[in-house]
């Protein structure tokens, strides 16, 4: 048995024949971006998320700078974010001129410490950018506290949060913006590339969409400096016919979460920690592994496909050493979990035999390593070989 860390054909295959459908009509009228199809996405995704507003735009790194540049963050400014994430949410706000300033995440959900994030606050702090990271929600209520405090904007980094909620509240909701990415292997995901900003602020939903578009609220004319960022109609079309598939997708990655959790009970990973307040949705299930790497070697010699997100913490990158951040010592538990985590299969059309093999095989693995036998099969996880 082969078991990818995700599969996109058993998703496309129910919904081939509406996805064909409509990237034909779209060849069919040739308005390729920001036509119908991205217009009533914009309408249909913010009103998912519980926000007033949706742009459509090229790609979840876009969507970050054209929040970042809306707010008018710039050269000399400093925005905190984190280290433990895709180098994407850093980059954007290198590319505004600003600085990242990062705090370290907590040690069970590996998100933003938010107890950390007053004291690195500045003079020349702009913004607090969370990250959402694996499909749970940073503590939002006390962060909101802080930014409010100091008369700072929050934008929500929700590219791997699609429905993510926290009290009761979707993830692109609560900030002043957020930014989310359709990338292929993302809970709702395009054929390519796409991402999305909303927000609740009528003033920055329209400069947004001008700074995606050249600065253009019309064509030919700019008001202010911008850039290509669209999404094109046929991404738009693949993201259609998926969303109102998404909450039902969604709890079925709750589910497939609950049962690694269960079966890899009293084995030496450390399963993924949940805050109360929180609904996650799983776009990754991450344990924290004891010989992580030799772990995930053994797994693909038996056929089980895993990721490490991420391996080298943004802090430790080449391309931020000019920085030279001061913080950087103050990483310790960004350091530690980089070392051990391990993504295991999830999507939504994974099957419960899938994950007890995975479980299966983990056991084997530490098992092997303690010369205590073999798990002979799936259907006897929990049970020694005897």
């Amino acid at each position: 048995m082969t078991i990818p860390l995700v599969d996109l054909h058993r998703q496309y295959e129910p919904l081939k024949t509406e996805i064909i459908s409509g990237i034909e009509e779209v060849f069919e009228s040739m308005h390729l971006f920001l036509g119908e199809n991205v217009q009533a996405l914009e309408t249909e995704f913010a009103q998912f998320c519980g926000a007033k507003f949706g742009i459509g735009v090229s790609d979840g790194t876009a969507a970050l700078h054209v929040i970042l540049r809306a707010m008018g963050v710039g050269r000399g400014d400093e925005v905190i974010t984190v280290s433990n994430t895709f180098i994407a949410t850093a980059e954007a706000i290198a590319l505004t001129g600003a600085t990242p300033v990062f705090v370290d995440v907590d040690l069970g959900t590996y998100l933003m410490d938010v107890a950390l994030v007053e004291k690195k606050i500045t003079s020349r702090t702009k913004a607090i950018l969370p990250v959402h990271l694996y499909g749970q929600t940073v503590d939002m209520d006390p962060l909101m506290a802080i930014a409010s405090r100091h008369h700072l904007k929050v934008i929500e980094d929700a590219c791997q949060a699609h429905g993510a909620e926290y009290c009761g509240r979707k993830a692109g909701s609560i900030g002043d913006a957020a930014a989310f990415s359709f990338y292929y292997s993302k809970n709702l995901g395009a054929y390519g590339e796409g991402g999305f900003i909303t927000t609740n602020d009528p003033d920055l939903a329209k400069k947004m969409r001008m700074i995606r578009d050249h600065g253009s609220e019309r064509r030919y004319y700019h008001d202010v400096i911008g850039f290509n960022s669209r999404l094109d109609e046929i991404q738009a079309v693949v993201l259609r016919a998926k969303l109102p598939h998404l909450a039902e997708w969604n709890a079925q990655r709750r589910n497939h979460a609950a049962l690694y959790t269960q079966l890899l009970q009293n084995t030496p990973v450390i399963t993924p920690a949940v805050r109360p307040e929180n609904t996650p949705v799983y776009h990754l299930y991450v344990i924290r592994a004891p010989e992580r790497d030799a772990l995930q070697a053994y797994l693909k010699t038996k056929g089980i496909f895993t990721g490490i997100h991420y391996p080298v913490p943004i802090h430790l990158q080449e391309a931020f050493y000019p920085l030279k951040n001061d913080n950087v010592g103050d990483l310790h538990v960004t350091n530690q979990v980089t070392a051990e985590i391990l993504s295991l299969p999830m999507f939504a059309e994974l099957t419960d035999e899938e994950i007890e093999t995975v479980a299966n095989e983990i056991k084997n693995f530490y098992l092997e390593k303690q010369g205590n036998g073999v798990y002979v099969s799936s259907t006897q996880i929990g049970s020694p070989a005897k």
